[in-house]
């Protein structure tokens, strides 16, 4: 049997241990993450958002058919839905459309999002800037597929 002095001792250096090594583990971790998160951030924008806009929207799909096959839906309810509905599938389609045509023109990535008035664009491009040629090429895109004004049409430019 250990005498009750050594039984003092190791359960100190293990107390010790234990704190040195949860300060490491903070430590380091708050070192990783504000360096790594950065080019997480940067490289799998685009990635990202597209999951989570997916996500969003077939969320949305299957709350509409719910209602459209619920027995206990309202006639009303039943059209509302099916209308909306049919214009998140033309949204989706739309954005898709004008992200590959886009793309088309020599641009790495972009995203599109239309939310009536607007159109929002985020684009990946050197240095994060836009000459004026590119963003009358990017307008002239939203304009012929969307028919909005230039002022319901904003345009961010991403590295």
């Amino acid at each position: 049997m250990l005498k009750k002095r050594t039984k003092i001792f190791i359960l100190i250096g293990m107390v010790l241990l234990l704190g040195v090594t949860g300060y490491l583990n903070i430590a380091l971790n708050n070192n990783i993450t504000s360096t790594s998160t950065t080019a997480i951030t940067s490289a799998n924008y685009f990635s990202t958002y597209r999951d989570d806009r997916q996500s969003t929207r077939d969320q949305a799909l299957l709350y509409y058919d719910a209602i459209i096959s619920s027995e206990s839906s309202s006639a009303e309810a039943i059209a509302s839905a099916e209308a909306k509905k049919m214009e998140l599938i033309s949204q989706m389609e739309a954005e898709l459309v004008m992200e590959g045509l886009i793309k088309a023109k020599g641009f790495d990535d972009c995203i599109v999002t239309s939310i009536d008035p607007s159109v929002k664009i985020v684009v990946r491009c050197a240095d994060a800037t836009l000459t004026s040629n590119e963003v009358a090429q990017i307008v002239s895109i939203v304009k012929e597929q969307t028919n909005k004004d230039i002022d319901n049409i904003q345009i961010t430019p991403v590295e």
